[in-house]
Formats: C-alpha cells, structure tokens, sequence
C-alpha cells in the first residue's frame, strides 16, 4: 500500500524518491503522452486511467472504490448540473438576444465590435459555464461583422479569451475553479490554510483579470490577428469548393433512369457523394417533391433542386448529380457508365448558393459531438443531418483532397449546404456549432424569466451558504425541467460528457500524487529553488508551469496534477498555499497560447480561418500581461 503523503516543511530534506512515486508519475506520463497525441478520445483516456490505476494498486494505493470516486465527487455532479441549468438559459435565447443587443450600435468600428463582444461575453461568462457561451456567441459574433464589414477573423479569439478571462468571476464560471475548489477542500486536510471556494472567493481578482484583459482586447488584438477570412467570405472560394464538385448528367438508357439516389451512389462509387439533384420538372412532373426541393412555379421547364438528397429520391433522364469528390476522382466521372460530365457553363445545374435552395454555413464538432473519433462518412451524414459535406478544415487547414474516410476531431469544421428548414435544428443539436444563426431560431422566449430567475436563485442560495452549491445546482435542473424550461429529454444534450468522464478520470489520478508522496516529491525540487528566487517569482513560475501545461492537456488535468505539487511547494517554503492554488486555478482557466489547451479556442479554429501561430502571436503578450497582473493580485489580496 502506498504511503501517506509528507509534509514538507522548511527545515525538511528531499523526500527519497519511492517505488510507488515512481510508478504514478509513469502513469501521470501516459497521461500527458495520450492527452497530447489523441490517439484515444479523452473520455476514453479518462476510463483507461481508472483502470490502470486500479490495476497497480499495489504503488498507486487506487482501489476500485477510490477509483471510481470521480464519478461520485462533488465536482463531477455539480459541473454536470451547471452544465444543465447553461443549457435551460440557452434555450430561452437569451445570451443570443445580449449578444445581438450589445452588437446593435458596432457598425463599422471594429473597437466597438470588439467592446461588444468582450462586453457580452465575460458577464455572462462568470454566471453560465464559459463553454456554451462561445458555442451559443459564434454565429452572433459572425454575423456582427460580416454585417460591419469586419473579418470574422478579428473577433472570434477575442470572443473565446473573452469568455476565459470572465469564467474568473466567479465560483460557477468554469468547470476547472469548481474541479479546483473541491481539491482544495480535501487538501485542507493538510493545509489548515486551504478550504473550498465560497461562490465569490477570488471575484474581486476576477474583475481586475477581466478589465485587463478586455481592454487588451479590444485595443491591442486586432492589431496581431490577420484577416484570414475576409468580410461576408465566399465559402465556396474559401474551401475551393469549385475544384471538387462536378455535374453529371443522367444519360438516356442508363441503369440509374427510374432508379434512386442510393443506387446511383453505389455505382458512382464510395470516393463521391451527390450533393445535390437537378431535375428539369417538364421530365420529372408526377413525381412527388423532395422535401428541401426548391422549384420555380413560373416555368414548367424550370429546374427543381434537392439539396442534400435522400437516398431514396427518385432519379430520371436528364436529371444532373451535383457530386463532391477528389481531383483524381473528378477525372474518372467519364469513364463511369450511366452518367455523362457536363460543363458548368453550358448546364443549368451547378452548385447553386440561393438561400431558397440550401443555405451554406460552416458546421464546428463540438467537444462532446459524437463524431468526434468517427470516419467521415458524407452518405451517412447526409441522411443523418440533411446537410451535404461540400468541405472540411482539420486544425484550421483545409483538407484540400480526399475527406471520405478522414477521422474528425473537435474543431474540425464542415461547409456544408442545407435547406432552411433543417439549420434550426442542427443549431439545437449539441453534436456541432451552427456558425451562422438559423433563420428563424426557435428559443422558448417566453421561459426567460423563469430561467434568469431560476439561475439567481442557485447562485443566491450557494451564496449565503444556505446550502452547498451542489445541492442548490441539482435543485435548479429539476425547477428547469418542472417549469417547462428544459424538456427531460434535453438534460442528457445539455451535459458535455466527456468534461464528465474527464473529471472522473484524473481525481483519482491526482488522489494517487497525493497519497504516495509523489506530489511532495515534486514540490521539494521546487522548494530548493527558494534559496535563490523571491517567492513571489516561484509563485509566479507556477503560474507559468500551469499555463504551458495546460496548453498540452486539458486545464482541468492540470489543476488536478499540480494543485497537490502548489501546496506542498508553499508550505516547504513558509509562503500561504491558498495563494498559489489560486495561481495554478487561474492559470488553468486561461489558456491562449494555442487552440488545444482551452475548449472554447477550438471553437472558433475553423470558423475564423486560424492558424496556430495566431493564438500565440496574440495569446502569449496576453499571457503575461495577466500572469504579472494575477500574481501581484494575489499578493496583495492574500499575501504570499
């Protein structure tokens, strides 16, 4: 069995270095190594450290009870309810209609887009789980500045570090203070300076934190972001579209006459997906019309236009397949029987970008989507979401050839075309981000009271300690679901799952730094550096440590690993280890050096055109603006 965890105190020499140390950080090295290569989904890596854990038992001193622990702890059940009650104020629309407000008076400027996105988000994001804000933001952010003439481009990071920065504000704003508040509560074990977080335990730090930072957004950022989208973008010349979409015509006694779409996909082959259907209605009259069929009454000659069409429309003579393929595959469309190129400008097919006939929008998979790991399959997305997959982008780049067959991950981004009536519900799906609003949005408006007063209410009871934020979380999802805010059904959409399974996977593996003294161990090699640096530049190197390691893996990974190591670290050099908690915390829910670290930068990856380099080129100024600003805060609010 594992030994209990030392105290390390000034006058303490190194801890020996243990079996039992050595086998945790082996599994705390697995960890990184699989959180920062993805071979597995992260919710899936959580469950394997379970299991590992459990199985070494022996040096981790991880049973199967403590092992599953996570799923039981505090921290796990009151993330998924806040996650839930985010959801309930989601449907009522009201952070859309703040954010479309807020927005009203930008016009061209772009500091006052720029004020208006900073503005509607960290507010928000103090009292809702930062996550959903920026999923619910993006289209209204795009839409603010492609109607000002703005490239989506200047707005969308500062919309996701935004949304971070007001996370800070208080106890609910994000998963990783609530993951943060429950370890310090159970270090307080140890260190009598520890205790969990009361709902407005750092807020005055979090104010200054936010000011700062959205002042540097909004005067400084656009400056270092490139417009790599411009204003009101061409989507079709943005994914290249044109080079990989092609019209066949159906030629007269070819096997796909009297056919159907199905049919034609497997002759065409598994390489091209028929995007669209053109009729010529004086050949197709008797037919029943496609649902997302768009179709010309003045003319009986006109053409009808199935947009993402069902596998069991109809096909006749004459009728053109718009299909998406590769380059390799375009070449080969001759040589298929049944079907005959025809040249775009001489057809009356093409990809056609009337609204009437689909909408082009951009897709974003979100963190909890369950395409994330999936193969892309356009014929099965395509019956499965009514939309067509005419592009993607993978880490910000455009996948220029084959996309059948391509594994997505969170953030990759689809251009897909659709018919009106089927964005709405995509937009209430929580598998992607609709990056454009839908036409006519349908929220439960008249809820909205209900909500706002629903979500006071948590936040009042939790704020004078009536009961803990827990209980009074758990009771705000039952009044959402009582008062018709929430359907039961939609509990299970509202909640990201593996934030759940991830938080349930590495409590314990930060339980197991604990009890084996490997946390100790780590802070004593911190603790020899006090010989010659201030504390407050060891308090600020932590700050540092934590944000270089979030951006690796997941904040809240980091704060279970290193929040042990904090406070240790100050106790070994007499400094108050409430203050460097509270420097690991911030530093794990501020994350801008790169798209991985922070959920909500993968958010807008895709829809802002990013590249990597822009997080840091605008992140990392950022970065250390806040790390001194958080830091000399700390000292002077709590003293190091």
């Amino acid at each position: 069995m594992a030994a209990s965890a030392p105290l390390i105190q000034e006058t303490a020499t190194q801890p020996q270095l243990t079996t039992d140390m050595i086998v945790v950080f082996g599994v705390v090295i697995l960890a990184l190594v699989f959180f920062l290569t993805e071979r597995l989904p992260v919710d899936v890596t959580a469950i394997l450290l379970i299991v590992i854990l459990v199985v070494l038992e022996p040096w981790t001193g991880i049973d199967p009870a403590t092992g599953i622990s996570g799923f039981a702890n505090e921290a796990t059940i009151t993330v998924l309810a806040m996650l839930i009650l985010s959801g309930g104020i989601s449907r009522t629309g009201i952070v859309q209609e703040l954010g479309r407000r807020m927005a009203a008076f930008a016009g061209t400027s772009v500091r006052k887009q720029l004020f208006a996105t900073v503005a509607a988000t960290s507010p928000v994001s103090g009292v809702l789980n930062n996550t959903p804000v920026v999923a619910l933001l993006v289209p209204v952010v795009t839409d603010v500045a492609n109607r000002g003439n703005t490239s989506p481009s200047k707005l969308l990071i500062p919309l996701s570090y935004a949304s971070q920065v007001g996370g800070m504000l208080t106890l609910i704003g994000t998963s990783t203070n609530i993951l943060a508040s429950d370890i310090s509560a159970r270090l307080g074990t140890t260190y009598p300076e520890l205790h969990r977080f009361s709902m407005f335990e750092f807020t005055r730090l979090g104010l200054i934190v936010a000011l700062v930072g959205g002042l540097y957004l909004i005067f400084v950022s656009h400056y270092l972001l490139p417009e790599r989208v411009p204003p009101r973008a061409d989507y079709l010349e943005a994914y290249a579209v044109n080079d990989y979409v092609a019209d066949v015509a159906v030629v007269p006694g070819s096997p796909l006459v009297d056919g159907t779409v199905g049919d034609a996909t497997e002759i065409l082959g598994p390489d091209i997906d028929i995007v669209q259907v053109v009729r010529n209605r004086s050949r197709g009259r008797g037919r029943e019309a496609e649902p997302g069929t768009d179709s010309n009454s003045n003319s009986g000659s006109a053409p009808g236009r199935a947009v993402a069409p069902r596998q069991a429309l109809p096909l006749t003579e004459g009728d053109i397949l718009v299909v998406r393929t590769n380059r390799d595959a375009i070449t080969e469309l001759a040589d298929i029987p049944g079907v005959e190129p025809v040249a775009r400008p001489q057809s009356t097919a093409g990809l056609s970008t009337d609204a009437n006939a689909g909408i082009l929008t951009e897709l974003v998979i979100s963190l909890d989507s369950r395409l994330v790991g999936d193969r892309l399959d356009p014929e099965a997305f395509r019956d499965e979401f009514s939309a067509a997959v005419l592009g993607l982008r993978s880490r910000g780049e455009l996948v220029s050839e084959r996309i059948v067959g391509k594994r997505l991950d969170v953030g990759d981004t689809f251009l897909v075309q659709a018919p009106p009536e089927t964005l709405d519900r995509l937009a209430r799906r929580g598998d992607m981000i609709v990056a454009r609003e839908p036409p006519q949005p349908d929220y439960r408006t008249d809820k909205a009271p209900i909500a706002v007063a629903i979500m006071v209410g948590v936040v009042a009871v939790a704020t004078l300690e009536f009961y803990p934020i827990l209980i009074a979380a758990l009771a705000g999802v039952v009044a959402m679901v009582v008062t018709g805010v929430l359907e039961p059904n939609e509990l299970y959409d509202a909640v990201e799952w593996d934030i759940i399974f991830l938080l349930a996977g590495v409590i314990p593996l930060g339980i197991a730094l604990e009890q084996t003294g490997a946390a100790a161990y780590l802070a004593s090699l911190v603790v020899s550096t006090a010989d010659f640096l201030p504390t407050l530049v060891v308090l600020w190197l932590f700050y540092i440590v934590t944000g270089l390691i979030t951006e690796v893996i997941s904040n809240n990974a980091s704060v279970v690993l290193l929040l042990p190591v904090a406070a240790a670290a100050a106790a070994g050099i007499g400094s108050n280890p409430f203050a460097f908690v509270l420097a690991v915390t911030f530093a794990a829910s501020t994350a801008f050096l790169g798209p991985i670290g922070y959920q909500t930068n993968l958010f807008v990856y895709g829809p802002g055109g990013y590249r990597f380099g822009d997080y840091f080129r605008v992140g990392a100024p950022l970065q250390l603006i806040l790390s001194a600003v958080t830091v000399l805060g700390i000292a002077f609010f709590w003293g190091v």
